[in-house]
Parts: structure tokens; C-alpha cells; sequence
């Protein structure tokens, strides 16, 4: 006997419908799979017959063969041990084939045949829907992250018997239905309990340089020496950025489904804050492996990519973030397969000028000429001219340290909170701007949006001030650009839809580069 049973697959950040075929025949038992396997989907033929037997139900002693089409798409992953054993108990008469018309099965089986989570869950169940599926049956630990996706019912079951008992009816299908959740448009999410502004003493031209780069996406690189603050400033970022919009948690909540964080909760409202080691591989970087994977600069997706000790990252690393930042995506090809990851991310750099980290300070420098300029050439003039804002991070004043008595803060430190409503104010300016279609943030403007929604919005004074500033500081028509973007972040915070010298001139000001090459 032939049953047709729905499946799903991860290509990329998207989930494919897979249609799971199983035929039974007359010869010796045997369980084949085909369809472009990997070792993980190859492997559910042992699972899948004791997670049947285990729950009760019969194994067919003959020779069954298990298609997963198409072809031509690789299968990985433990997802389709469900669909499969579904379909084995179809074709054997055990269930009947009404049960599982217009409904998609994922989940991994264990041995005893409870259900497991899997990666990639929204995904998938988005392309169900897309697929006018009516129903799809998940592990219940998946089912509030499947259950995110209106237009599809979502069935959630902890083992293959709990499944048995609903599709011959007996227990209803009702008490495996799981509620649909609401997704409410302006949720700020949870409240950040991290280092906040109000923690960090002087230093207040980064913070307000941070701020602007919250507001409007931009790449920032901090440049100082050991022990200024760069790396807390950094950690206090995730405090000031605005919470995302739920088309943008629906994607960032995909990629961590596909990475497997999600664990079946919420919605994530909070953009990504992702701080790898300087000793991270290419692929783990921007992506690839044999299975294609994510790396971090997609796990940042919407959020902010921070990179400490910038110029320990390898070259070659470094060098690959160079499409991403302006593409904001990555293209992965391999012997075996291609995606394209989103990779609209807010790069920020931190790093010492010179190996001993005292070039340009008060502090003696025992570095050599060749030794400050090999460290510093280590992040290519491409690269640096792809980062929006550069700024310098000097030693604190010892009295800006002791200000403060005990746990007190003092009067002038402003807290994070203050800071991420302006911030928010901007980016719903900007959102207003450009609307619902339209780029994120200022920082993802194209060369025609440049024009239309920065030059043409300048003064005449300021006009002047960024021709003197292009010919004096020799900007490339990229770095011209980012200029422009920035002064209309900046003109975003003064609530000022003119952009005027005041605002080119702090925008000129972050591109001076005083410690760099």
C-alpha cells in the first residue's frame, strides 16, 4: 500500500513543504529511505520502529520504501521521523488516511515514542500556511513557537500515542489544539537589567556617539587603550536599542529557531546583542559548514554585531564581513547547496591603537614605527571604510572616578532609559519617513534614498561644510554617504527634519580617524 504523508524542511532562513511518501510491498523486511538523506534522517529508520512499537502500535514486517520528495533537496535533521512513522501506520491500516489530509507532521521520535524538539519549527510552519495547510502536529514543547504564525491550526502532542489516540478518536482533537498567540504590535519587551550609562563615569562623547549609532544603525569603531571603558560602553548598548517591530521579531525569531535557541518560548522582542571571540572561524562567523549554517553576523540580524579587539580577528574574517555590511546579507555556496542568510546588522568595533594600546596617549608608547603600523593595517582600508563612525576612547580622569560615593550615581550621569526613549523617538521618525516598506533605519539607505531623504534636506550652510569636508578628509563617494546618513541620524535626535551644519559637522567629526591608518 502507497500513502502520501506532509513533512517540512529548513532551506536557508525558510521552511519547504516535503511531501513523505511510503509504499509497503511483498519481499523481505527491510526500511529504505530515499529522497537525499543525510546520516540523521538515514538513522530514523531505527527510531522509528521502536518509537511504533512502543506505542503500542505494529511495524510492518515487509519491505517498505520511504521517498522524501523532492529530490533534489537535501534532507537533514531528525524533523521527519514523525511524518515517516505517520505514514507507516497510514499504509498499514492502522490509521486512517482522512487523519492526516491537510495537516504537515514534525518532530523527532525517542525510542519510547515521546516527542522531541526540533529546529526550525517557524519556519516551517509558515510554509505550511503558505502552502494552505490547515494544521500542523508538533512536539509540545514547539507548539508556542508554531503557534506564532496565524492562519494554521497547531496540534500539540508529547508522544506518537498521544497522536494514535486522536487520529482514531480516542480522545478528541480539541484537547491538542493549542491557543493561537497574540502578538501584540507595541510590546517594548522585557526591561534590560544589564550595565546601564548611569554605571559608566566621563566618557559622555561615546555615549552620545553610541546613541547616535542606536539610532540609525550605523557601524561604529571605538579606538583607546587598555582599561577606558570601550568593552562596558559596548555592554551598556543593548540597554538603549529600541525594541523590535514584530515583522523583525518574526525574523529574528526564525533564525533562532533554525540555531535551535528558541526552546519553543516566546516571540523574542529584544535585538540581538552577539559578542564572538577573536578566535572564531570564517564559517562561524558569516556562515557555511557542512550544513550551512548560520553564523554570527546572521544571528545579529537586526541587531548589533560586536567585535572586541578588533584587530586580533583574523584577516580573512574580517575581510568576508566586507559584502554583508553593505549587502546586508550574506550568500553561502558550497559543493552542496546555497542560501542567502539576512545580515542587517550594527557592527561595533572596539580596539587598542598599537599593540601596547598607548599610541597617541599620555602613556610612553614602546611600540615600534613597523610594529603600530602592521597592527593597524591588520583591518584593511575597505573595511574601515564600510564603519560609519569612528571615536576615540581616552583614559578617565581618576576624579571622574570619584565622583561618586558608595552605589550612587552622580547627578550628571544620565541613565540608559533617558537615552533609549530619544532613541526610539528617532527610529519612529524614521519609521514614519520611509514607511512600513521602506528601509529600517537610516544606516540602510541607498544611494537614491541618500539623495532624496539627506542632500536634498541640507541647509546651505551645510551644503558648504560637507563639500569643505569631503575635499579636506578626501572621502570616497561610500564614506560621503555614511556622512550624510549620519547627520540625518543626528538631525532625527534634534527632532529636526532639516539637516544643518551643526548636524554635518558632528557627523564629520565621527569620521576623523586620528589613531587609524
Amino acid at each position: 500500500m502507497h500513502t502520501r504523508v506532509n513533512g517540512g524542511a529548513v532551506i536557508g532562513l525558510d521552511g519547504a513543504p516535503i511531501c513523505v511518501e511510503v509504499d509497503i510491498s511483498s519481499g523481505m523486511p527491510k526500511t529504505t529511505i530515499v529522497g537525499l538523506p543525510d546520516a540523521a534522517v538515514d538513522e530514523a529508520r531505527e527510531r522509528v520502529r521502536s518509537a511504533i512499537r512502543n506505542a503500542g502500535a505494529g511495524f510492518p514486517t515487509k519491505r517498505v520504501t520511504v521517498n522524501l520528495a523532492p529530490a533534489h533537496i537535501r534532507k537533514e535533521g531528525a524533523g521527519y521521523d514523525l511524518p515517516i512513522a505517520v505514514g507507516m501506520l497510514v499504509a498499514t491500516g492502522q490509521v486512517c488516511e482522512s487523519a492526516v489530509q491537510d495537516t504537515l507532521f514534525l518532530g523527532e521520535l525517542a525510542l519510547d515514542g515521546e516527542l522531541r524538539h526540533v529546529r526550525g519549527v517557524l519556519s516551517v510552519a509558515a510554509a505550511a500556511r503558505d502552502a494552505s495547510v490547515k494544521r500542523i502536529v508538533v512536539p509540545r514543547v514547539d507548539a508556542e513557537e508554531a503557534s506564532l504564525i496565524d492562519g494554521i491550526e497547531v496540534l500539540a502532542v508529547d508522544s506518537l500515542r498521544d497522536w494514535i489516540e486522536i487520529a482514531t478518536e480516542e480522545r478528541p482533537m480539541s484537547d491538542a489544539i493549542w491557543p493561537t498567540a497574540r502578538v501584540v504590535e507595541d510590546d517594548p519587551g522585557t526591561s534590560y537589567d544589564g550595565h546601564d550609562f548611569s554605571d559608566v563615569r566621563g566618557q559622555e562623547h561615546v555615549k552620545r556617539a553610541l546613541e547616535v549609532a542606536a539610532a540609525g544603525g550605523h557601524n561604529l569603531l571605538m579606538c583607546g587603550p587598555p582599561g577606558a571603558g570601550k568593552t562596558l560602553l559596548a555592554s551598556c548598548l543593548p540597554g538603549i536599542l529600541p525594541p523590535l517591530t514584530t515583522h523583525e521579531a518574526l525574523e529574528v525569531t526564525k533564525i533562532a529557531s533554525i540555531s535551535g535557541m528558541t526552546g519553543g518560548n516566546r516571540l523574542i522582542r529584544e535585538r540581538p546583542f552577539r559578542a564572538p571571540h577573536h578566535t572564531i572561524s570564517n564559517a562561524g562567523l558569516v556562515g557555511g559548514g557542512q550544513r550551512l549554517r548560520p553564523g554570527e553576523v546572521t544571528m545579529a540580524h537586526r541587531g548589533v554585531l560586536f567585535l572586541d579587539e578588533l584587530p586580533e580577528f583574523s584577516v580573512r574574517a574580517l575581510e568576508t564581513m566586507r559584502q554583508p555590511l553593505e549587502d546586508r546579507q550574506i550568500t553561502i555556496s558550497r559543493a552542496h547547496g546555497t542560501v542567502t542568510y539576512p545580515a542587517d546588522v550594527c557592527l561595533v568595533g572596539a580596539m587598542n591603537p598599537c599593540p601596547c594600546g598607548n599610541f597617541g596617549s599620555e602613556q610612553h608608547c614602546t611600540c615600534t614605527d613597523g610594529a603600530v603600523y602592521r597592527y593597524q593595517r591588520r583591518i584593511s582600508g575597505p573595511v574601515l571604510d564600510r564603519i560609519d563612525m569612528f571615536v576615540d576612547v581616552p583614559r578617565v580622569d581618576v576624579q571622574k572616578l570619584m565622583e561618586s560615593s558608595g552605589d550612587s550615581a552622580p547627578p550628571s550621569a544620565e541613565p540608559s532609559s533617558e537615552v533609549r526613549r530619544r532613541v526610539v523617538q528617532a527610529r519612529e521618525v524614521q519609521r514614519g519617513r520611509f514607511g512600513s516598506d521602506g528601509p529600517n533605519a537610516n544606516a540602510t539607505l541607498s544611494a537614491r534614498e541618500v539623495n532624496q531623504h539627506c542632500y536634498s534636506m541640507l541647509d546651505d550652510r551645510a551644503r558648504m561644510l560637507i563639500q569643505e569636508a569631503v575635499d579636506r578628509l578626501n572621502l570616497s563617494a561610500r564614506g560621503f554617504h555614511r556622512v550624510l546618513k549620519v547627520a540625518r541620524t543626528i538631525s532625527d535626535l534634534a527632532e529636526s527634519e532639516t539637516i544643518t551644519a551643526q548636524h554635518v559637522a558632528e557627523a564629520v567629526q565621527y569620521r576623523r580617524r586620528s589613531n587609524l591608518n
